[in-house]
Order: structure tokens, then C-alpha cells, then sequence
């Protein structure tokens, strides 16, 4: 009898071994997927809580956990800073991106982001502006994830903006893909690729943005119960619902990233990535990162308050259930580790704000400060280019008739000063100097790239912005513009919630401590130690 129970009790414990054993979650995930919402303000996940279902954003912030008071900690608040940055670890002074565009003085041009003259289109028809990584300076999270691996990993990007993919793909990803108007077509370059991936170009023959086109854009619910968007105000609807869009099959695929069914197409694309290029099917981890462009385009045409921009995230709640289901079935509920954040969020119309007696306004161009310094000095001309609310002056010129450029700019920024829009104006060689609370004083600094830069920086009032009547964009240093949303679910993530203030920084970080590799080379980011398990 003794002898039985002994043998019972071993036959129990290897039992609970195999089952042990079967049931132990892997070592790392298989698959990190990082989904940017481009303009995403933080409110949205709880302005449109009671418009979503159950295993969309809800799922997240029940399984998940919530980075409630997460910030851009840079000024240029826009696509391709924040991207970069989000990657990176590290912020527009460090990584080379300070805006979606800059000057070269050298080259005296404007330079894109994600421009290369010396790759080609892949994909795609005509002669379109090739794009690659090139000007990204500092290694991403998914380049250290190649490095580590020895590139065994599998990197791929997809967005409909190259920016929005290249640019969290980086430069040792496999593949970033996106999305070419003129053909309907994921194209990528020849940094990645001689030729399309098969799977891509048979993504790509099936057109099912014409598919979508054919469903038009209907409100997902009554017009009249759109109670958190701005429904009594003609001046906002541009026009009636549902949206037609048959017209535009078969020739203009770029109406589609005006509509919702942009994030539908996109999210589509990436599971035919995850299937062409087995994403998450062996032991070692790949990285699947997606920018979802069409919000930035809704949000801009029609503002936040908006039925078309409530309406887009009911209908991206549901696109993300549909791809949580896609994911739990193919790699297991568990398996994957899951992040959402946003490149930045966006400010009110202005008319908007005005009409309900609230600070704003549509700036119209003002060229006072520059004509005044001009006559006070003799000049024929002053500026040489602007972007990211900066200035950069003719210096070649200047120097040509013996003008004192300090106090020339020092004049200038004097006469910006002046300008009932302009909150204040300074010098980039004497941010320090400033004055502005510490915390913005901050922002620019680590904004502003030496190499890239212009010489003087002007800030405008809040919700003050060059626009149209109805339209809005982004690009401050405001918490309207910088307070972002940062989820978290999956494999080595804790359930709950904090209101610790984090950056968007922070996130290349935490990927890094979860996956026990090494941060990106120009990371200033920080673990975000509640998120890890």
C-alpha cells in the first residue's frame, strides 16, 4: 500500500510538471506590436468610453495598463518628431528629426524627414520622391531589437505616411511599407528591398480600398446621439452623412485616408505582414510597428470637436478589437506584448473657441517685425527660410554688407515681441536665457538640434495658430498639443493604471527593460518601472 501511494504521488508529480511545463508563457513575446494613433489627444480614450465596445480600448485599460499623464517632453509637437522620438528614446536635439521639415542651410533647401535622393521607389508607379531613414541619427528600439538577435529578428513598419513607417521601422528593419495615392499600392524603397515582397504585391492586387469605397462612410450611430461632438453647428459639417465615396473607385485612392476605413486598410495590411513574414511564429521576438495616418487628416479637416473625428475612433475601436481577435487566435492571447500611443494630439478651431468665448485664433501672416527691422538696418531682406516656428536669417547676406547679426536678431526678436499674437520670442543660442517657466524652457531645448536649427524661435499665444476657419493642426508646446495617451497589454505587462508623469520618451525604454535589451544609442528616456512585471 505504501509502494502504491509513492508511486500515486510520482505519477502526480510528473503530471504537474508536463502540465507546468505546457502552461510556462515563453521567455520573451513573440511579437511586440506598437500602433501610433497619429493625433491623438488623451482625452479621447475616455471623451468616447460609453461609444466603445468591450474588446477595444475598454479590453486595454481592463487587461492592460494606462499611462494617464503621458508627455512630449520636445516643442515641435508633429508627425515625424514624435515618431522619431517615441523609437528612439530620445528627442528632436539628439536624433536629428525636429520636424516633418527643416532648413538646410548648406543645401539651401527645405529638407524632408525621410528624404534620399540616393534610393528608389519600390512598388509604386511614376517617379516618386524616394524615402529612407537616412536622417534619423540614433538607433531605434527595433534596430537594438536587430542587434540583439543578430538580426534574426524581423522588423516590419506600415503606415500610410512613409513617415509614419520609416521612421519606427529604422535602419535595420526588413521592410517599412506605405501607403502611394496615385496607385493605391504599399510601396517601400530600395533601403529595404530590390522588390516588392510577394505577399505585398498580392495585397496590393486585390485594391480593397476600392472595397471600402464601395461601403461609403456611414455614422456608426444616429447623428442626433453624438452628444460629446459639436452637432448643432452647420460650420463644421463640410457635408451630410453617409460620406460618398463610390465615386472614387478605380481612380482616387488617395480619398481614402480622409476616412476612417484608412486605419481599416492599414490595420489589414499589417495582418498580411504578420502572415507573409510569419511575424511572432518562431522563438524569437519580431516587432510589428503600425501608424494609423487617418486621424491626423480627419482631425485636421474638421477639429476634435467633430462628429467625423468621435465617429473615427468609435469605428477604430472596433478595427482594434478585430485585430486583437486576429492576434489572440494567430500568436495566443498572452504572447504578444502590445503598446498605443500617439506623435501628438491637436488644438481647437479656433472659431470654435471664440464662438464659445474661450482664448483663440485663425492667425493671418504678419510680416511687421521683419519690415521693421529691415528699414532700421538698411536691409533688402532678412529671412532666408521658416519652419517649426523658427526663423532663419540670411546670414550669407548679411555678413555680405557688413550688418552686425547679433544686433540685427536682437532687433528682430524686440520687434517680434511686440506683436499681439506673439507670446515671447528668443534667441536658440540663449534658450537658457528665456524667459519661460523651466518646464517649457525645457521643451525647446530639447528641441532644438544645433546642426538644424534656426536662429530665433517665436512662441505664439495658446490656441493661437496659423489656419483656416473650420481646420486645425498642432505643433505646440501646449499640453493640448503634447498630452498623449501611452496603453500597455500583453506579455510582461502588469495590470492598472498611473498618474505619474511620464514622457513619450519613456517608452523605447520600458520595450527595452521588457525585452532585457539594450536601449537605442541616443536614448534620454527613463523605465517606466509600474508598467513591468
Amino acid at each position: 500500500m505504501k509502494k502504491f501511494l509513492v508511486f500515486c504521488s510520482f505519477l502526480s508529480f510528473i503530471g504537474f510538471a508536463i502540465a507546468q511545463k505546457a502552461t510556462k508563457a515563453p521567455s520573451s513575446p513573440k511579437l511586440v506590436v506598437g500602433v501610433m494613433v497619429d493625433q491623438m489627444r488623451w482625452d479621447y480614450i475616455y471623451r468616447y468610453q460609453h461609444r466603445y465596445g468591450e474588446n477595444g480600448f475598454k479590453r486595454i485599460l481592463k487587461e492592460g495598463f494606462t499611462c494617464e499623464n503621458t508627455y512630449i517632453s520636445y516643442a515641435q509637437t508633429v508627425t515625424a518628431a514624435g515618431h522619431a522620438s517615441v523609437y528612439t528614446g530620445s528627442v528632436p536635439a539628439i536624433n536629428g528629426i525636429m520636424g516633418n521639415d527643416w532648413y538646410d542651410r548648406g543645401k539651401k533647401k527645405m529638407v524632408y524627414c525621410v528624404e534620399d535622393d540616393e534610393v528608389k521607389i519600390v512598388g509604386g508607379v511614376g517617379n516618386k520622391e524616394p524615402m529612407s531613414p537616412k536622417n534619423l541619427i540614433s538607433t531605434t528600439i527595433t534596430d537594438e531589437l536587430e542587434l540583439a538577435t543578430n538580426f534574426r529578428s524581423k522588423v516590419v513598419g506600415v503606415a500610410i505616411k512613409d513617415r509614419g513607417s520609416i521612421l519606427p521601422a529604422g535602419h535595420a528593419g526588413d521592410a517599412a511599407y506605405w501607403y502611394e495615392s496615385s496607385s493605391g499600392n504599399f510601396v517601400t524603397s530600395t533601403w529595404y528591398m530590390k522588390d516588392l515582397a510577394p505577399w505585398a504585391a498580392s495585397f496590393n492586387q486585390k485594391k480593397l480600398v476600392d472595397s471600402f469605397y464601395k461601403r461609403n462612410w456611414e455614422l456608426s450611430f444616429p447623428w442626433e446621439t453624438y452628444v460629446q461632438s459639436n452637432i448643432n453647428d452647420p460650420a463644421y459639417v463640410k457635408s451630410p452623412f453617409p460620406r460618398k465615396l463610390e465615386a472614387n473607385i478605380g481612380k482616387n485612392y488617395g480619398a481614402i485616408a480622409s476616412t476612417p476605413w484608412g486605419n481599416t486598410l492599414s490595420l489589414e495590411f499589417s495582418k498580411s505582414a504578420v502572415e507573409g513574414e510569419k511575424l511572432g511564429m518562431d522563438s524569437i521576438t519580431d516587432f510589428l510597428a503600425i501608424s494609423l495616418s487617418s486621424p491626423d487628416y480627419i482631425g485636421h479637416a474638421f477639429g476634435p470637436n467633430a462628429v467625423e473625428v468621435e465617429d473615427n475612433y468609435i469605428k477604430l475601436d472596433r478595427d482594434l478589437a478585430n485585430f486583437f481577435e486576429y492576434l489572440d487566435k494567430k500568436l495566443g492571447k498572452g504572447n504578444y506584448l502590445f503598446f498605443l500611443t500617439a506623435d501628438h494630439a491637436v488644438a481647437h478651431v479656433p472659431a470654435f473657441m471664440t464662438e464659445n468665448k474661450l482664448p483663440g485664433k485663425s492667425m493671418k501672416a504678419n510680416k511687421r517685425a521683419e519690415t521693421e527691422t529691415m528699414k532700421k538696418f538698411g536691409l533688402t531682406r532678412l529671412i532666408e527660410a521658416q519652419a517649426n516656428y523658427q526663423f532663419y536669417l540670411d546670414r550669407n547676406y548679411l555678413d555680405s554688407i557688413g550688418a552686425d547679426f547679433e544686433n540685427v536678431k536682437s532687433y528682430f526678436i524686440d520687434q517680434l515681441k511686440k506683436d499681439d499674437d506673439v507670446l515671447t520670442a528668443f534667441d536658440n543660442d540663449e534658450i537658457s536665457e528665456a524667459n519661460l517657466p523651466a518646464e517649457f524652457k525645457e521643451m525647446f531645448q530639447k528641441g532644438y538640434n544645433q546642426k538644424l536649427a534656426g536662429d530665433v524661435q517665436v512662441i505664439y499665444k495658446p490656441n493661437y495658430f496659423f489656419g483656416g476657419a473650420t481646420g486645425t493642426t498642432h505643433g505646440s508646446m501646449y499640453p493640448y498639443d503634447s498630452h498623449i495617451p501611452l496603453l500597455w497589454m500583453g506579455w510582461g505587462v502588469n495590470q492598472g493604471k498611473s498618474n505619474r508623469k511620464v514622457y513619450m520618451s519613456d517608452i523605447a525604454s520600458t520595450i527595452a527593460a521588457i525585452l532585457k535589451i539594450q536601449m537605442p544609442s541616443g536614448n534620454v528616456g527613463s523605465v517606466i518601472h509600474e508598467v513591468v512585471k
